[in-house]
């Protein structure tokens, strides 16, 4: 409501990388995944991550990110606010989302 938040759709490949690097979030409320490349991509990035609790999210990204039920609109706000506004949850995020992420190539 207040402007800031901009759904983006479709983004190509090659900009990627900026996206994320210019994101202090990245939110992603899946009802369905068949891997989970982009929160591993996000994760990368050094970007915290607020996931689903379903599908394969779980196995593939571990403890990293702020888990919820992608069909609570409550439990997305509460995991957004507290994404947004926890320094040190968000300091540790970035770290061991990097390290994570480093565990999955394309070999």
């Amino acid at each position: 409501a207040e402007g800031w938040l901009r759904p983006l759709g479709y983004v190509a490949e090659a900009d990627l990388p900026m996206i994320y690097a210019g994101a202090a979030v990245f939110a992603y409320p899946s009802l369905y995944e068949g891997f989970g490349l982009p929160p591993l991509e996000a994760m990368a990035g050094g970007v915290p991550v607020v996931l689903s609790n379903r599908s394969c999210l779980p196995e593939v990204c571990g403890d990293v990110p702020i888990y919820v039920d992608p069909d609570d609109p409550a439990s997305m706000s509460r995991a957004l606010e507290r994404a947004l506004t926890d320094e040190a949850w968000r300091a540790a995020a970035a770290r061991t989302g990097i390290e994570h992420a480093r565990g999955f190539t394309w070999e």
